[in-house]
């Protein structure tokens, strides 16, 4: 049985970078907030771009938060951003609407 460790939320709150020197991380999530208005926010480019970079030169893996549109998810991986969640791919399912999804989707 194995684990990862995820900063949730990274750029926000209490993910301080110094936690990326205490504890054995294996990923960041980029928060929804850094998502929400790409590719037009200046400033939402730059910190999602950052986060991107220092997750690979971390060598971590990185998760983008809150995706909702084509051109979210376009930028991201234009951008090395190498997973995605949000409402773009799928609404929150319960298990049994998880698993229909699942056998007519994969």
């Amino acid at each position: 049985l194995g684990f990862s460790i995820s900063v949730d939320d990274f750029g926000t709150g209490y993910s301080s970078l110094n936690y990326l020197k205490l504890f054995p991380i294996d990923e960041l999530k980029i928060d929804k907030s850094f998502i929400d208005d790409i590719p037009h926010d200046k400033s939402d480019v730059a910190i999602t771009k950052a986060i991107i970079a220092l997750s690979q030169t971390m060598g971590y893996e990185n998760v983008a938060e809150g995706i909702e549109t084509d051109k979210q998810e376009e930028f991201l991986k234009n951008n090395g951003c190498e997973t995605g969640q949000g409402y773009y791919f799928s609404k929150p399912k319960v298990k049994d609407d998880l698993i229909e999804f699942l056998q007519n989707n994969v």
